[in-house]
């Protein structure tokens, strides 16, 4: 996996973090950069650290799943993103919480960061698989997604969720894309050397 693939997959991974970001900025009558730093640095460490939980169960395994990697790494991808997808078409209108992020809940942002990083071990996974370094890896997801949520509360602030649903069908769409390069590179189908 390249560096503009490496570079594109922490930004689809950003998606869901990016888009509770912005709706936290819905909520804030004026922006609060304390809880923005922290709802950014909590994000960009959790969507960071699962995919580095994911690579070393992956590399755990390995051996076992070495003929048919391809096809898991496919398989996860399109899963992922017909995931996000479904539920960004599904979704059903949600007024944005009118809530004081004075007082901002430290285990608030510890369950949202959380839940925007679960799909990151899957990929995790799949970096095990396809042999990415993982250091550098887990370091542009982290350093993306914080960017990303610190962005995705100063948009939601100021223009409203009006971009949020296209920019996660276009990560989920994306997502499927890679999913199904690596399948056509590892069964010969396209060459490797376009990374």
């Amino acid at each position: 996996m390249g560096i503009g693939e490496m570079i594109l997959t922490a930004i689809v991974l950003s998606m869901d973090a990016f888009a509770v970001a912005i709706s936290q900025g819905l909520g804030m009558k004026k922006i609060n950069m304390k809880y923005t730093g922290m709802l950014a640095l909590l994000f960009g460490g959790f969507q960071a650290g699962m995919p580095l939980i994911g690579w070393v169960l992956g590399s755990q395994f390995q051996q076992y799943i070495e003929k048919v990697d391809h096809w898991i790494a496919f398989g996860l991808l399109s899963f992922l993103g017909i995931k996000m997808i479904y539920e960004t078409l599904n979704e059903k209108q949600e007024n944005a919480e009118e809530v004081s992020k004075d007082d901002f809940s430290i285990k608030q942002l510890l369950v949202m960061a959380l839940a925007t990083s679960v799909d990151a071990l899957a990929v995790g996974i799949m970096f095990a698989i396809i042999k990415v370094e993982i250091v550098k890896a887990v370091s542009i997801i982290g350093i993306c997604t914080f960017l990303l949520s610190a962005i995705g509360v100063v948009i939601g602030n100021t223009f409203g969720a009006k971009y949020k649903n296209k920019a996660v069908i276009a990560g989920g769409s994306i997502l499927i894309l890679i999913g199904l390069k690596i399948l056509l590179e590892h069964t010969g189908i396209l060459f490797n050397g376009l990374n």
